[in-house]
């Protein structure tokens, strides 16, 4: 599963390859058409579109002489529950947190009385 998590990981850490999963959530696409945003060639794009498939990300298929891409959601959720695993921890309370440490300085700064 590391390795899955690893690839996933890595495929996302790029902005395009982030960009072309946001364009494929409207609908499937031709490779041209996920393309024609970006100012690089299209074997670059392909270069990216062959990362993504590897993750898992996307699907590539041939329709007659056009390759399509289809974004693959599923391949996103052991990610999603490796990350989730952090929203275990509740938020912290910066001006409860600020209260504590004022109260403790001032009793600090208290006379004792012995």
């Amino acid at each position: 599963m590391s390795d899955t998590l690893d690839t996933v990981f890595a495929a996302l850490a790029d902005p395009t390859r982030r960009a072309i999963l946001t364009m494929l959530l409207e609908d499937d696409m031709a490779v041209t058409d996920v393309a024609e945003p970006f100012e690089m060639s299209l074997a670059a794009v392909s270069k990216h579109l062959t990362i993504l498939t590897r993750a898992g990300l996307i699907a590539q298929e041939k329709r007659g002489r056009v390759k399509w891409c289809k974004l693959q959601p599923d391949a996103m959720r052991a990610a999603s529950v490796w990350m989730q695993g952090f929203g275990q921890f509740e938020p912290v309370n910066l001006d409860a947190f600020e209260r504590f440490l004022e109260a403790e300085h001032l009793s600090e700064d208290a006379p004792s009385e012995t």
